[in-house]
């Protein structure tokens, strides 16, 4: 049985790295200093979560009934595992940044069936670019 790698320290919670490395197939051993990657310093539950959340290919609803919690606990345990991996969530995403309201959209959608504006302008400024 093959255990997984954790990247924490269990004793002290410091941060683990691999020093020998071998191949099943042939048997090649390697010696040296590995890093284990971020998603090896997640904890198991975690780890559980995140496989969930790729196996359901990223749909938080979906999740959430797999793991039997509320869409809101999910997106905070992403949140938290995103720290975790020692990443920072941005405060919105491009899509929500470029947002615009309805009305807006209905002037662009008006300034070009009158010609005011070309198709590609309309594009632009409908994704949020001057």
């Amino acid at each position: 049985m093959m255990h997984p790698v954790f990247g924490k320290c269990p004793v002290c919670g410091g941060e683990l790295i691999v020093t020998r490395l071998e191949c099943r197939s042939c048997g090649t051993d390697i010696g040296g200093q590995f890093a284990v990657g971020r998603l090896s310093q997640l904890s198991a539950d975690e780890i559980r979560f995140v496989e969930t959340f790729i196996k359901n290919r990223g749909n938080a609803y979906k999740v959430g009934e797999e793991l039997e919690m509320p869409y809101s606990t999910v997106r905070a345990r992403l949140t938290e595992i995103i720290r975790a991996m020692g990443y920072e969530p941005g405060a919105e995403s491009k899509e929500e940044a470029a947002a615009i309201s309805p009305e807006k959209r209905q002037a662009i959608l008006d300034d070009l069936a009158r010609g005011k504006i070309s198709a590609d302008d309309a594009i632009k400024l409908l994704q949020g670019e001057s």
